[in-house]
């Protein structure tokens, strides 16, 4: 897909979607910049969390370009939740087994709510993994900064299976085979859009390269209720020349 044109019917229907020259590649030599800048605080980990504390990655977020997808899914009103980075080298050259994405970022635990849990820490953020009713309200956008063909681990799914709901992990397998996957790649500046009850995986690359890729979570604006909060909410992606300011 190119445009944004049918783009909330077809993640209705499978879950995903691409969509090419989000970013140019001006923009994204200046995010690599900024994320260099503080490589050694993850060298060897192949990735990071935390990046809303970030100035640059809180401006993408809520840049015209990304706020249109987010939007165009989950409505005026929704919010950028959190912030990671995959960066997927030679010598972090990793895979990662079917899943779902089911942990969200809060800003204290409250074993009162019910629904959520078992109860995280990481990087210092208190997570939990959440009912289906919030995942169900959340969309993953993630940003390319290089380009991922089939030969560079890119992101495998499983279209549809997010009509599921929450897949306990003994029938992930079978789920997979039952339903048509599809390999997502994407070039340098364009994204993979996804649910996170979307049941999605990663091969190691074959041909191992540079695979820089930012992954920003969106919730709409009822996704989450008092007394949990979310740890970011970084305005609301509502329409507008301008950044919506934090």
């Amino acid at each position: 897909m190119s445009s944004l044109d049918g783009l909330a019917s077809e993640i209705e229907r499978d879950g995903c979607a691409t969509l090419s020259g989000i970013l140019d590649p001006e923009a994204c030599e200046h995010l690599l910049a900024v994320l260099a800048a503080r490589e050694t605080e993850w060298a060897g980990w192949g990735g990071a969390r935390n990046l809303f504390e970030i100035d640059a990655i809180r401006e993408v977020a809520l840049s015209q370009p990304i706020r249109r997808v987010a939007e165009t899914v989950l409505g005026r009103g929704c919010s950028a939740v959190r912030a990671l980075l995959f960066d997927k080298t030679a010598s972090a050259n990793w895979g990662v087994a079917w899943h779902q994405d089911l942990a969200v970022a809060v800003q204290a635990r409250n074993d009162a709510v019910p629904g959520f849990g078992p109860w995280s820490i990481k990087a210092g953020v208190v997570h939990a993994v959440a009912p289906a009713s919030v995942l169900e309200r959340m969309l993953t956008i993630r940003l390319h900064l290089d380009a991922c063909g089939p030969e560079n681990g890119p992101l495998r799914v499983v279209a549809g299976s997010h009509r599921n709901g929450r897949i306990g992990a003994e029938d992930w397998s079978s789920s997979v085979w039952r339903g048509t996957q599809r390999v997502m790649t994407v070039e340098r500046g364009g994204v993979v859009i996804f649910r996170p009850l979307l049941l999605h995986a990663s091969s190691p690359a074959e041909q191992p390269s540079r695979r820089r890729v930012l992954h920003l979570e969106y919730a709409s604006a009822d996704a989450l209720s008092a007394p949990l909060l979310w740890r970011w909410s970084l305005g609301s992606c509502e329409s507008s020349e301008d950044p919506v300011a934090e």
